[in-house]
C-alpha cells in the first residue's frame, strides 16, 4: 500500500506543514532556492534527484504557493514567494539541529551568517544584534574546517560565502 501524503485526522500545524513540505527532497529544494539555485537543471545536478521527482516536487511547491515559476523566454526559474521566504527560519533551525544532533561523522555543513559577521543561532537569530535578520541580510558559507565533498558545478559556485537569494547565475 502506498503511503499517503496527508494527515487529515491530525489536528495540528505540524501535520499541515508536513502535507506541504514533508515529502522527500522538498526541503532540500527550498534550501537550494534560498541559496539562489533557480533553474531546473541546476537543482537536478546539485541534488542528484530524478527529473520526474524534481518536476513533481517543484509543481507541488508552486501549487502550495512556496515557489513561483517565472520564464522570460529563456530557462524557467523558480523563485521563493513570501510563504517560501517565511520558511527560511525553519531551515535555519533544521540545519542547526542536523549539525548538532544528526551529524555523527562530522560531515560538511554550511554556516548561516548575518551581514554583521556573526553566525546565526539555532532559531535563525543574530546574537550580536539580537534580531532575526531579513533573509537578504544573511549569508551562507561552507565550514572552512569541513569542505564539501561535492564537485558538481552548482556546488563549486556555492563554495564561497554567498548571500541568500542572490542567483548563482547572472
Amino acid at each position: 500500500m502506498a503511503l499517503g501524503n496527508d494527515y487529515e485526522l491530525q489536528d495540528c500545524g505540524v501535520a499541515r506543514a508536513l502535507e506541504v513540505v514533508g515529502e522527500r527532497w522538498t526541503i532540500l529544494i527550498l534550501r537550494d532556492c534560498l541559496l539562489g539555485v533557480r533553474r531546473f537543471s541546476d537543482l537536478q545536478a546539485h541534488l542528484d534527484i530524478a527529473k520526474g521527482v524534481l518536476a513533481q516536487r517543484l509543481a507541488g511547491l508552486v501549487e502550495h504557493g512556496l515557489l513561483e515559476k517565472r520564464s522570460d523566454g529563456g530557462h524557467p526559474e523558480y523563485l521563493l514567494t513570501e510563504a517560501g521566504l517565511a520558511f527560511a527560519p525553519v531551515l535555519a533551525t533544521l540545519a542547526h539541529w542536523g549539525k548538532t544532533y544528526a551529524n555523527p561523522d562530522d560531515l560538511p555543513t554550511r554556516r548561516w551568517r548575518h551581514l554583521c559577521g556573526t553566525d546565526l543561532d539555532q532559531q535563525g537569530r543574530c546574537p550580536r544584534c539580537d534580531l532575526v535578520p531579513p533573509i537578504r541580510d544573511v549569508f551562507s558559507a561552507p565550514d572552512p574546517d569541513r569542505p564539501t565533498r561535492r564537485t558538481d558545478p552548482v556546488a563549486r559556485r556555492l563554495d564561497t560565502e554567498h548571500r541568500f537569494l542572490d542567483p548563482i547565475r547572472p
